[in-house]
């Protein structure tokens, strides 16, 4: 009976202990201590009741002590509490004031919880990042097109880094001076022999406005001639005129096509009604006789004129019998 009760004794000690050191930390608190942090035990078991990890706190008040930064645990746990990166802060915070960059905790905590790297941000202060452009088509005035692709320089402008736009705009921005000035450029030659003129004129515009970024410099790498973009609008605007043209003159033809057949129906018309009156003779002769107003001689007379008629018409066409006798006499 002893020795079940020893060692049920032994298991309860172990798991109270291990209870105490989890609630109360006490390595912490000596390391803290001896690192010249002032934090007290109940803050310790305070942060656990919170659910913040006192080795986080803990740690990021020895870093900011030892690099001489003047912050306290409930600015730490509220920012914890709040979502952020709180190593992530402190290191930042100590790069700043190492490279003397004015940053406050309050505002290294807004970069952080606005989904930006803070410790990056930063970094990028200090050493400038080079973004390369995308190849940018642009026409001169003469129609010929230049290929330019370019080198960005920048650093991060702390002080826009919440709310401020990122590279993607700096790039847009960019590649719409490049071309906007070689636009108004009159000869693609001026601008191959002075590409710093593209430069200096894009740098002037003030593109990093409302960015999250200070533009140091603006370098063209390359340039390189395309089409002649003039040359083959103007093509196709020929092309497209001609087209035109073919389409309205078979317009015209088949208009005229179909005037004439509207005259050759009307002459068919004509010849009808024509035809329809010379029926009516044969009746009117034959109304005469009857009335006695039209003799058989007067008819004779008649047939003998149509004959004569007829025969000079004959003689008078092309290749007819008469002038042929004519000339053997």
């Amino acid at each position: 009976m002893q020795l079940p009760f020893l060692l049920l004794i032994i298991a309860g000690t172990f798991i109270f202990i291990l209870f105490f050191l989890y609630f109360v930390p006490v390595n912490l608190w000596i390391t803290a201590v001896f690192s010249n942090v002032k934090i007290s035990i109940l803050d310790l078991i305070l942060m656990r009741l919170r659910k913040v990890p006192p080795s986080i706190v803990v740690n990021a008040m020895i870093n900011s002590t030892k690099s001489g930064l003047d912050i306290t645990t409930n600015e730490i746990e509220t920012h914890f509490l709040a979502g952020g990166n709180v190593n992530n802060v402190i290191k930042a915070l100590i790069s700043a004031d190492k490279a003397n960059i004015p940053l406050t905790f309050k505002m290294a905590t807004a970069i952080d919880l606005a989904g930006r790297d803070v410790a990056d941000a930063v970094q990028l202060s200090v050493n400038p990042r080079v973004i390369d452009t995308p190849p940018v088509s642009a026409v001169g005035k003469n129609g010929i097109q230049l290929i330019v692709r370019a080198r960005v320089t920048v650093r991060a402008n702390i002080n826009q880094l919440v709310g401020g736009a990122g590279e993607e705009t700096i790039l847009a921005r960019v590649g719409e001076g490049i071309v906007t000035t070689i636009g108004s450029a009159h000869d693609h030659k001026t601008v191959l022999e002075n590409p710093d003129k593209i430069s200096k004129t894009v740098l002037s515009k003030g593109l990093d406005a409302g960015t999250a970024f200070e533009i140091l410099s603006i370098d063209i790498a390359d340039i390189d001639v395309g089409e002649n973009i003039g040359a083959k609008l103007q093509t196709e605007q020929a092309s497209a005129d001609l087209k035109v043209a073919q389409a309205k003159a078979e317009e015209r033809r088949a208009m005229a096509v179909a005037f004439e057949q509207e005259m050759r129906a009307k002459a068919q018309e004509a010849r009808a009604k024509v035809i329809e009156a010379e029926a009516q003779i044969p009746l009117a002769m034959a109304e005469a006789f009857r009335a006695g107003n039209l003799g058989i001689m007067d008819y004779y007379k008649l047939q003998n004129v149509q004959a004569d008629t007829a025969m000079r018409e004959s003689i008078a066409k092309p290749g007819g019998g008469g002038g042929s006798n004519v000339d053997k006499k």
